[in-house]
């Protein structure tokens, strides 16, 4: 079996902060990470290789060239090998051009049994990437996946995450899984794999021509969402701590809400 990964290098959501002049993200020192989400697709991918000797696992990825580093921790987990889609053309791409960019670079890539995907990235929490890549490719594809079942006879079954429990899907492959954290705990890099990936693993680099995409297809050029501000909502004000028995502090409520017309 032939699995490909899509990751995402991504700031470290804990170190961000917005410009208050600008209401721009602030990435200046921001550490990157590779995005929770894939990582726990990429630990899925994994665990079908585990089970299966024959299974290969490929990681595909779209940034800059500093991106190969998150690339290489994915080796040095256990990817066989990795694909970065880098290229000025691709640069302010959003969701839809960003899903064009990968497929593309999956159909370069060929011959995919299965494409494991993060939920969403932690930096834009769009979850959107990962249906529209089926879409582009043509493909069934299901989210929230919280379990993967049984990969048989070219079918996967797995458990759909749900507020309020999950549903079992039966899917032929290829297909694309999206993944929640509940899925797995992701595994740590070993020494071995860390060496090999440092030191012999390459990351194979790919640009527009190199996929067969025109410029006017990718990028900033194809996207039609536009970000006009990033802000932070105000602080709230400190709350009210009420005192006395449950019917004082009822009546105190009641008498808030009305004198705020809310009831």
């Amino acid at each position: 079996m032939k699995i490909v990964v899509c990751a995402k290098q991504v700031p470290d959501t804990n170190e961000v902060k917005i410009d208050p002049v600008k209401g721009t993200l602030i990435r200046d020192g921001v550490p990157s990470i590779l995005n929770p989400d894939d990582a726990n697709a990429l630990e899925a991918a994994l665990k079908v290789k585990d089970a299966d000797s024959a299974t290969t696992v490929s990681v595909v990825s779209m940034g800059p060239p500093q991106a190969t580093y998150m690339l290489k921790e994915c080796i040095a987990m256990g990817a066989d090998d990795a694909f970065l889609l880098s290229s000025r053309a691709f640069g302010g791409a959003d969701t839809c051009a960003t899903s064009t960019t990968i497929a593309a670079g999956i159909k370069k890539i060929g011959d995919v049994d299965l494409i494991f995907a993060g939920r969403q990235a932690i930096d834009g929490d769009t979850a959107q990437v990962g249906p529209q890549l089926a879409q582009r490719l043509g493909l069934p594809f299901v989210t929230y996946v919280q379990n993967v079942r049984e990969i048989k006879d070219g079918r996967v079954i797995v458990e759909r995450q749900l507020e309020d429990g999950y549903e079992v899907i039966s899917v032929p492959t290829p297909c694309v899984l999206t993944a929640v954290k509940e899925l797995n705990t992701p595994r740590y890099m070993s020494v071995p794999r860390i060496i090999y990936a440092c030191e012999e693993a390459s990351i194979t680099i790919w640009n527009e021509a190199d996929v067969e995409l025109d410029p006017a297809d990718c990028g900033l050029n194809a996207s039609p969402t536009k970000v006009m501000k990033s802000f932070t909502p105000p602080p709230k004000g400190k709350g009210e701590m009420l005192a006395g028995s449950i019917t004082e502090m009822a009546g105190a409520v009641v008498a808030k809400l009305k004198a705020k017309h809310a009831i």
